[in-house]
């Protein structure tokens, strides 16, 4: 405080900064703890509404003093997903027993997922070790409250850090204690990074048993059954989900690109080339179209019209 004028913002700024250049010390935390403890209700407006990066940081700390666990799990869990290149989690508060023995395993479970809200390579030695004390908390909190649902959901964030072996483990004891949708679209997805498309087909299928109306399945498994040459599977997945979502625009492109590649017809390409510009992913659309191409026969220049839209 004196170093910052009497000003409280200014402090807890200041005091974030010294976190961040050195995490895992604890004269910060304990500095901003004595502050909170002195000027308690400046420091929770101040970090209410956290809306910067040096505020969300302080409000993991903050909601740990007060006990509320989750929260602290989550914003230092958001803090991680926009600069993921500081090991935030090696905090003394993040990997101590209080905290582990109180957040819940779906707090956790999003904080996770927060981390790869940004884009960001998880997928290296460096940032594995970064992101230790993450691992460390999902293995003990998992193991203290099981929940299905938020280990698949932890399942996918040790498969962004290229942890598949224990995302294919944290999927096993998902359904060891019920078999829910969501996991077997995870361990799709993780075959899938590994470059699999069989058993990623396989995960799939299992996915769509219980739920065989659901045309986001569907396309997917689609997509899979493409990337193994069964076009004819490729399109009756698709007329699956279009009984059901009849209007949706990337199954109806899908659609018309797997009948042109499966058929070589014009008719269906030209129908890809009026919908390609409406599908929201661009790659995806580009993938279609790149599939679609390659029957043989096709006029030459629908074939031009559906590259230009690439290029576009």
């Amino acid at each position: 405080m004196a170093h910052c004028g009497g000003d409280v913002r200014s402090a807890v700024r200041f005091l974030a900064d010294a976190i961040a250049s050195a995490p895992e010390e604890d004269e910060p935390y304990t500095v901003l703890a004595d502050l909170h403890r002195d000027r308690r209700a400046e420091i929770t407006e101040i970090v209410q509404d956290a809306a910067t990066m040096d505020t969300v940081l302080a409000r993991s700390f903050i909601s740990f003093l007060e006990d509320d666990m989750d929260d602290a799990a989550m914003a230092i869990g958001s803090v991680t997903g926009v600069q993921p290149t500081v090991a935030w989690a090696r905090a003394p508060w993040f990997g101590g027993e209080r905290f582990l023995g109180a957040v819940s395993a779906g707090a956790l479970a999003e904080a996770a997922m927060r981390t790869t809200d940004h884009g960001h390579d998880l997928d290296s030695d460096a940032m594995r070790e970064r992101l230790r004390p993450w691992f460390h908390a999902l293995d003990v909190v998992s193991a203290r409250r099981p929940v299905p649902e938020a280990l698949a959901r932890m399942a996918i964030f040790l498969r962004a850090c290229g942890r598949t072996g224990a995302s294919f483990a944290f999927c096993d004891r998902a359904d060891a204690i019920e078999r829910i949708m969501l996991t077997e679209v995870v361990r799709a997805g993780t075959w899938r990074k590994l470059g699999d498309p069989a058993q990623t087909a396989a995960a799939f299928e299992r996915a769509l048993a219980p739920d065989p109306s659901n045309w986001s399945l569907c396309l997917d498994l689609a997509d899979t059954r493409a990337e193994l040459g069964d076009y004819a599977a490729a399109v009756r997945l698709v007329a699956r989900g279009l009984e059901h979502e009849p209007d949706e625009i990337t199954l109806r492109a899908a659609g018309a690109a797997y009948r042109a590649r499966l058929h070589g017809s014009a008719a269906d390409l030209g129908e890809l080339v009026r919908l390609a510009p409406r599908v929201p992913d661009d790659a995806y659309r580009d993938l279609l179209i790149d599939r679609a191409c390659d029957a043989h026969g096709l006029p030459a220049d629908l074939v031009a019209a559906a590259r230009r839209i690439q290029r576009e």
